[in-house]
């Protein structure tokens, strides 16, 4: 597994296991099996109640801690700075470990507008040593800006809906002259991305399945994809993909494919407000 390095100094893998709705006894053998098959990223979330399951998936394993990283992430209705602090110990506690790798917060919620407040409680918890980076969810470059002003930390990644309908073209030079890492949630987009005529030609060239392709778009454009499977075979699909390069006209193609409407649940982060 290849690593993109923070701007702290960590080293983070390439491509994460999104764990959203891999709960209970199944759900820990999904992660198992994806722990098996060579994933080092978890990433989870308290709103995802799973923290459990991918806590038991870790202990279980037979990869040492420290060759794992895990992330969670701060549900809107904790941001107030001690809910914070209590929502960051409760999932550490959850998960059955003594840090969290890479904590962020989920959305924004603007209109409630305490997100400076939460960020602020991510900064002490990192100082308290109870994570280890700390970054974001769904922020748009205003919403960065403000935490680096007022705050004087600014994040190591932020984690956005990014995928070929919506490709979010228009903030990466934003993050990348700030050197804060994207990772892509719901890196597929829609389900009909996969019958896409444009996309099954391009994979067909290079021999791999769309997913596959879509997945390598993600890391030519620097970016970090999270895909989401429980099937042991589309884990390892996932991840093979650092064998071939698409070439720039095919970039092109697929990036044309991208829609201003593109949003899968019309969650804009500007308005969107996560329990």
């Amino acid at each position: 597994m290849n690593n993109y390095i923070l701007h702290d100094g960590y080293a983070i893998p390439k491509i994460g296991l999104g764990t959203y709705q891999l709960k209970g006894t199944g759900g820990v053998r999904a992660i198992e099996a994806a722990i098996n098959n060579g994933y080092r990223l978890l990433d989870t979330a308290y709103n995802y109640e799973n923290e459990g399951a991918v806590g038991r998936a870790i202990k279980n394993s037979s990869i040492p801690r420290d060759q794992l990283t895990i992330t969670s992430k701060l549900p809107g209705r904790y941001h107030g700075y001690d809910d914070a602090i209590v929502a960051i110990q409760e999932s550490i506690m959850r998960l059955d470990i003594d840090y969290i790798d890479l904590y962020l917060i989920h959305w924004p919620n603007p209109l409630e507008d305490k997100y400076v407040e939460a960020w602020q409680a991510l900064i002490a918890a990192q100082k308290a040593g109870l994570v280890r980076s700390i970054g974001t969810s769904n922020f748009l470059p205003e919403h960065i800006e403000r935490l680096e002003a007022e705050t004087g930390v600014r994040p190591v990644a932020n984690q956005l809906e990014l995928h070929p309908s919506f490709n979010q073209e228009e903030v990466l030079s934003f993050h990348e002259e700030r050197d804060i890492q994207i990772e892509a949630w719901s890196p597929f987009g829609r389900g009909d991305i996969f019958a896409d005529a444009t996309l099954r030609d391009i994979a067909n060239s290079y021999e791999v399945s769309i997913a596959q392709l879509i997945n390598r778009w993600h890391l030519q454009r620097g970016i970090l994809p999270i895909p989401k499977s429980g099937n042991v075979q589309r884990q390892k699909n996932n991840l093979d993909v650092f064998d071939f390069t698409i070439n720039d006209d095919h970039m092109k193609q697929i990036n044309a494919l991208t829609q201003a409407d593109g949003r899968r649940k019309d969650q804009d982060p500007a308005k969107y407000q996560e329990f």
